[in-house]
């Protein structure tokens, strides 16, 4: 259940909190991704598919949740790396 769920099926439908039941307007399928994922293919998942947050699962597992701004995070780690390593070789 999201807020982007609450959003949708509660408040654009003119209903309360006390008149809607969670199963009436959680996503029923959810997609997940394992820790095997990348941040890029995580990143185009989300994107794709207008996410905001996926759980990560295992073995049918619950391990945590994988928002947009941890992705987003991670992949701006990833390019601060490879720009100092350019510049360390760039400089001899």
């Amino acid at each position: 259940l999201s807020e982007r769920d609450y959003m949708r099926k509660v408040m654009l439908m003119e209903r309360t909190s006390k008149q809607t039941t969670v199963n009436e307007i959680m996503t029923a399928k959810v997609l997940t991704v394992t820790t095997a994922v990348t941040v890029e293919e995580c990143l185009d998942l989300m994107t794709d598919r207008h996410l905001r947050h996926l759980p990560v699962v295992e073995q049918d597992k619950l391990l945590g949740l994988i928002s947009i701004g941890d992705l987003v995070k991670a992949a701006m780690d990833d390019q601060k790396k490879l720009i100092e390593q350019l510049q360390q070789y760039i400089s001899g």
